[in-house]
């Protein structure tokens, strides 16, 4: 096989699999993905020997940004702002790739345990994130860090008309969970609305 096959081929496998991780869960066989890929399972096998370095090769990059988001609103000078700042791009990164916000939110596999590491590490980040953002005062006393994956779940089951109008509807929703979650809520103006499946016409 030409080198340039191969590499499409791995492409459209990990397309497939985001898209059937995101619709069915972690647990959808291999042989769905390769099927809905038009590729054998040989295939498949081939390019991810198991079905741990499928996920990890499918989510590492983004399990990467979100640990390096964290690390920088850490590295924020004021507190709240890198504390919103961080769940604004998390919400982004989430919308952007459902498969993966779906893993991040779920009980992986006990075969995945490097993806659980990192979620881990990640959330252990956000921890003292959010005691940094409390500290003045800003963040709300009775806000855990419980409060931002319930944010995630919700970004999650946005569903919209488009791919555009879904990263529209993530970003308000996101305006609105960051006010909910200061000690004074100071209104402000709301990105655009956006056109949800089930909106009135």
């Amino acid at each position: 096989m030409r080198r340039s096959d191969a590499r499409d081929n791995r492409e459209r496998i990990l397309t497939v699999a985001r898209a059937a991780f995101a619709g069915e869960g972690l647990d959808v066989p291999i042989r769905k993905i390769a099927r809905w890929a038009g590729l054998g399972p040989a295939t498949v096998y081939r390019h991810f020997p198991s079905k741990k370095d499928l996920l990890a090769a499918a989510f590492a990059e983004s399990m990467a940004t979100c640990s390096t988001i964290v690390e920088e609103g850490l590295a924020a000078a004021d507190p709240w702002d890198g504390f919103c700042r961080v769940v604004e791009r998390l919400m982004e990164v989430h919308a952007l790739d459902r498969g993966f916000s779906r893993a991040f939110t779920s009980r992986v596999p006990k075969t995945t345990t490097w993806f659980a590491e990192g979620r881990d590490r990640t959330l252990r980040l956000t921890l003292e994130l959010v005691r940094r953002a409390k500290d003045p005062g800003d963040l709300r006393d009775d806000f855990v860090l419980e409060d931002i994956v319930l944010a995630l779940m919700a970004n999650s089951g946005i569903r919209a008309e488009s791919p555009a109008a879904g990263a529209a509807a993530s970003r308000r929703l996101t305006a609105f969970m960051i006010s909910s979650f200061r000690t004074e809520p100071e209104p402000a103006p709301l990105p655009p609305p956006a056109r949800l499946l089930l909106a009135p016409r």
